[in-house]
């Protein structure tokens, strides 16, 4: 090797480190992030095509199902004794109008639904924190509960006529009967379902006892509480079905029988629709309620 080469050599090793000192002391250059927010001309159009496709969803196919039910009827495909079109149980709703019997009868119903929700509701509440909040009242309380949630109503409603009598009593206790497990299960299991790491950083801040319960265990379990609540609203107008057949002089279930017994199978099924736009109204009440309780939990769809 000449000295030439070697000079060469020392040149080029002396460059190298220089552009690598260079490079080092440089600063870092930020990498080009690619914009993928939702607040976008384009993600804001998006989001409003998929608000008002679940809209439009929402209307029309209910709207397809009636048409095409009373074109089954119009064509001949089904018998308009056992299965009357929409236009004869629209026609019933107007008679049942009429003769004041629906303002009559759905205010009962609504009140027996109501008074029986609200018992369950609360003593579901009660015990599902009793038994989530403290070891005793799970050892008390849960394995009865957890027995007689797997009994249906309908085997129980001998009992309760033989142990209530055939008045409002019966039909009351087997609504609250019936709520009260849902809210007890969710509540219990949103309490005991607590982030450990929440209950020790409130511990640090000084929280202890019921202190603790109120600002840490309780928030956090609402929204478990709040499902088992809606999910009671809607078994409440089951049980009601169920209670409305214990001797009923007024209410919905009173209509449903006298029509049942007359053949009257478009007020049968006039009546059916009415328990069923309930479970929307109480539904529709039950998000509502949880979107101002819950301001803070984020609405995630796909």
């Amino acid at each position: 090797m000449t000295a030439v080469d070697v000079s060469r050599d020392s040149a080029s090793t002396r460059d190298s480190a220089s552009t690598e000192d260079d490079t080092a002391g440089a600063p870092p250059t930020r990498p080009e992030v690619e914009n993928l927010s939702p607040n976008t001309r384009t993600g804001r159009i998006g989001a409003a095509a998929r608000v008002w496709r679940g809209r439009v969803l929402r209307f029309l196919v209910p709207v397809a199902l009636i048409v095409l039910w009373q074109l089954s009827s119009v064509l001949g495909w089904t018998d308009e004794f056992t299965l009357p079109p929409p236009s004869k149980i629209l026609a019933a709703y107007g008679e049942l109008w009429s003769n004041n019997d629906l303002q009559e009868a759905l205010p009962v119903s609504i009140r027996r639904a109501g008074i029986g929700l609200f018992f369950g509701v609360t003593f579901g509440l009660v015990l599902g924190l009793f038994a989530g909040l403290w070891k005793i009242g799970e050892e008390i309380f849960d394995a009865p509960l957890q027995m007689l949630r797997t009994i249906p109503f309908i085997a129980v409603v001998p009992l309760f006529i033989t142990w209530f009598g055939i008045d409002e009593k019966p039909k009351l206790i087997l609504i609250a009967a019936a709520t009260v497990f849902p809210v007890y299960l969710n509540t219990y299991h949103g309490v005991r379902g607590v982030d450990k790491k929440l209950i020790e950083a409130g511990q640090t801040f000084g929280l202890r006892n019921w202190r603790l319960a109120a600002r840490v265990i309780l928030p956090t379990a609402l929204p478990s509480a709040l499902t088992g609540i809606r999910y009671a609203s809607g078994v409440s107008l089951l049980a009601l079905v169920l209670a409305e057949q214990i001797n009923a002089r007024e209410g919905i279930g009173y209509l449903l029988n006298n029509a049942n017994q007359n053949q009257r199978q478009d007020i049968v099924i006039a009546g059916i629709l009415i328990y069923a736009a309930l479970g929307i109204v109480v539904d529709v009440v039950m998000r509502i309620i949880e979107r101002f309780a819950l301001p803070w939990r984020p609405r995630v769809t796909i």
